[in-house]
C-alpha cells in the first residue's frame, strides 16, 4: 500500500463504534506504532491471514475449506476492469507474503470460477476481496443506512472506506457505485434483516453498519448468498463458519463457554452465536470474562487488516 515499507502487518482495535473522525486509532506496526485517525486519509494496510480453529464444522472440515453456496464467477475481473481492485497494487500487496496462489489468481483474473471456497490459508484474501465488493456494489444500506449518517463527517471516514487503498482512485469514487449485483426487493429485504443480526468480536456494529473491513466483506459476502438464492438459515450458518476464520480465538472462546454450559456446540443456533451477546467487541468481553483466565486466548481481533 504506497510505499509504507512495502508490507506492513497490523492490528487495529477499535474500542469506541462508530468511528467518527474525532477517535484515534492505535496501530500495530511490525516496524512500531504511530496513531492515525481515518479523516486524515492515513492507511490502513489489509488483514493477514487467521490462524484455524474449529467451528460449526469439524476441525478437519474447516482445515480443508469451507465451500460457501456462492459462485464467483468473474466478479474479479468486473472489479479489476472497474478500478475498484488495481491488479498491480494487489499482487504487490502479497508479493511481500509469499505472492498469491494460483487459485487466488484465478479469482482476480479468470471468468470461469465456481463456488468459493475459505480456509485458513486464503482467508486474508478472501476479506480482502469481498471487502472491496461490499464497498462498491450499489446497495441502499450502504447509500441510505448509518454509514451516511450525518454525525459521522461522512462515509469516507471509516475504515472500511478510508481503509481501501488497493483500488484506482479513491475509495471513495466506488462506493456504492457499480453494479455487479442486484438484488431483487425481497433479496435486499433478506440481506437488510440479516445483516442487522450479524456481529463481529472487532466491533459493536452489526454488518448493517459496515464500518470496518470485516463488516463490510460480509455484507458483500450476504449479498452473494441472497442473489444466488441462499436461505436464511444457511445465510446465518455460513456467516458463522467465514465469521470463525476472520476471528479464530474469539469464537473458540465463544465455544468454550457454550459448552461449558453442557450445550452441544453442532447443535447451537448460529444467528444467536452471530448477535451482539457473543459476537460484537462488548459481547466477546462478556465471553472472555466469564471463562477462565488460561482457557483465554486471542487472535483476529483486530478490524485493521
Amino acid at each position: 500500500m504506497e510505499n509504507e515499507n512495502e508490507v506492513k502487518e497490523e492490528i487495529k482495535k477499535e474500542n469506541k463504534l462508530p468511528p467518527i473522525s474525532s477517535i484515534v486509532i492505535v496501530v500495530s506496526l511490525v516496524l512500531g506504532a504511530y496513531v492515525y485517525t481515518i479523516r486524515l486519509k492515513d492507511k490502513e494496510t489489509l488483514w493477514h491471514p487467521a490462524r484455524l480453529n474449529q467451528q460449526q464444522q469439524s476441525e478437519a472440515s474447516l482445515r480443508g475449506g469451507v465451500e460457501l453456496p456462492v459462485k464467483w464467477d468473474n466478479l474479479g475481473v468486473q472489479m479489476i476492469d472497474a478500478g475498484v481492485i488495481d491488479k498491480t497494487k494487489f499482487e504487490s500487496l502479497y508479493a511481500g507474503r509469499g505472492g498469491l496462489s494460483e487459485a487466488d489468481q484465478k479469482l482476480l483474473s479468470s471468468g470461469n470460477n465456481g463456488n468459493l471456497v475459505i480456509n485458513s490459508e486464503n482467508s486474508g484474501v478472501m476479506l480482502n476481496m469481498l471487502w472491496a465488493f461490499g464497498l462498491a456494489n450499489k446497495n441502499p444500506i450502504i447509500e441510505n443506512g448509518p454509514m451516511m449518517d450525518r454525525q459521522y463527517g461522512g462515509a469516507g471516514n471509516f475504515a472500511s472506506t478510508g481503509g481501501w487503498t488497493l483500488a484506482k482512485g479513491n475509495a471513495m469514487d466506488h462506493y456504492s457505485m457499480h453494479s455487479f449485483v442486484t438484488l431483487t426487493p425481497e433479496q435486499q429485504a433478506l440481506v437488510e434483516r440479516v445483516a442487522k443480526n450479524i456481529y463481529r468480536p472487532c466491533c459493536n456494529n452489526s454488518t448493517y453498519f459496515p464500518d470496518c473491513n470485516h463488516g463490510m466483506a460480509m455484507l458483500g459476502l450476504l449479498e452473494l448468498m441472497a442473489s444466488q438464492g441462499v436461505s436464511e438459515a444457511d445465510m446465518y450458518k455460513v456467516a458463522l463458519q467465514v465469521n470463525t476464520l476472520w476471528f479464530p480465538g474469539q469464537y473458540e472462546a465463544i465455544k468454550t463457554l457454550v459448552t461449558s454450559q453442557g450445550v452441544d456446540w453442532n447443535t447451537v443456533d448460529p444467528k444467536k452465536i452471530l448477535g451482539a451477546d457473543y459476537s460484537s467487541a462488548s459481547g466477546i468481553q462478556k465471553v472472555m470474562s466469564q471463562i477462565k483466565p488460561q482457557e483465554q486466548k486471542g487472535g483476529g481481533t483486530g478490524c485493521g487488516a
